[in-house]
């Protein structure tokens, strides 16, 4: 996950049956028509809709930069929530 380029897409679970824990986590590198770095993230329980965001950087390593502070919260998931997120799809 440290090599993160245009055309990343990384995706995580966190599932435990105990806990009533099934969260999802998505994280996409792109670029814009404009030439633009975009960082789409998206989140929620798995198998709803959930919520999402896109950021828009000038950098890519900006935007490299942004996605790497997102997976290192996730990282930090079994001391908030019990439950380490795993890759479940990564496309470098």
């Amino acid at each position: 996950m440290d090599s993160l380029t245009h055309g990343s897409f990384i995706w995580l679970e966190a599932v435990c049956a105990e806990r009533n824990v099934a969260r999802r986590y998505t994280v996409a590198l792109s670029r814009d028509l404009f030439g633009a770095s975009i960082v789409e993230f998206a989140w929620g329980r798995i198998g709803t809709k959930g919520q999402g965001r896109a950021v828009s950087f000038a950098c890519q390593d900006e935007a490299a930069r942004f996605a790497r502070q997102l997976l290192r919260r996730r990282a930090s998931a079994p001391k908030r929530i019990g439950v380490p997120y795993r890759a479940v799809s990564l496309t470098p």
